[in-house]
Formats: structure tokens, sequence, C-alpha cells
């Protein structure tokens, strides 16, 4: 094969990857503006435990921090600290949650699962147990 040929195809592939990881870090605009219409109540937080308790913990752990405990590649990211790779307003993380993250989907959409007001409460839940400054 043709060097000069074969060094197009390798930058063509690397601007492929940089694009998607870009994309993927970006969040979602139109989602951002998506205010959460569930007060953000101890009694939303504790539906919001229950349900993330039965749906969410096994990839992103009991305590919602993720990381190696589990066995996704990659693995679950931690959703107490302040990164938030797919936007960080209430309206991008419902998105992610009923969604789910494109392209690779390994954060899996629960639209069919859970009901928006469902999902509402999960963000409340986390924003409850976030990490302080």
């Amino acid at each position: 094969m043709d060097s000069r040929l074969l060094r197009t195809i390798i930058a063509a592939l690397a601007l492929a990857c940089l694009g998607r990881i870009v994309i993927a870090a970006q969040g979602n605009p139109e989602a951002a503006k998506v205010k959460n219409p569930v007060a953000a109540t101890p009694e939303s937080a504790a539906a919001g435990k229950q349900i993330f308790t039965r749906n969410c913990a096994t990839c992103h752990g009991i305590n919602a921090e993720g990381g190696p405990g589990n066995d996704l590649i990659p693995p679950a990211p931690d959703l107490t600290d302040d990164k938030w790779d797919h936007g960080s307003t209430d309206g991008e993380v419902f998105d992610a949650i009923k969604n789910g993250v494109a392209p690779d989907f390994n954060m899996i959409p629960w639209k069919d699962k859970l009901k928006d007001p469902d999902v509402w409460n999960v963000v409340n839940y986390l924003r409850s147990i976030a990490k302080k400054k």
C-alpha cells in the first residue's frame, strides 16, 4: 500500500475518533434548555434513590460513584462529582438517562422502562448526593 494513502487513512480515522469524543463531551444544547418540572424535595430525592438503587446501582454503584468496581468497559462514571461528560444541567442529565448516550450506548436508554417523573426524581436524587466543593 502506498505510504501516503496509509497516512491519509490513519489521519482520517484519528479525526473521526476525535470528532466523536468532542461531540460526546459537549452535552446536548437543546436538553440543556429543559427545566426540571419536579421540585427537588426530600420526597422526590427519596423516590429517586429507590429508582436508582433498583435500576442504576448495578452499573454506577450503590453510592453512584461508578468506577472500577463494576465490570463495564469503560467503567460507569461517578455521578456524585462535578464532572459530567454529557452535560451537567438537569435537562441534560434527564436526556442521558431517558435516551442513553450515543453513539455507543454504554449508557442505555431508559425511556421504555422509566416514566418521566421517575427520571426527574433520579436527577433530584443525584443532585442531593453530589459532593460539595
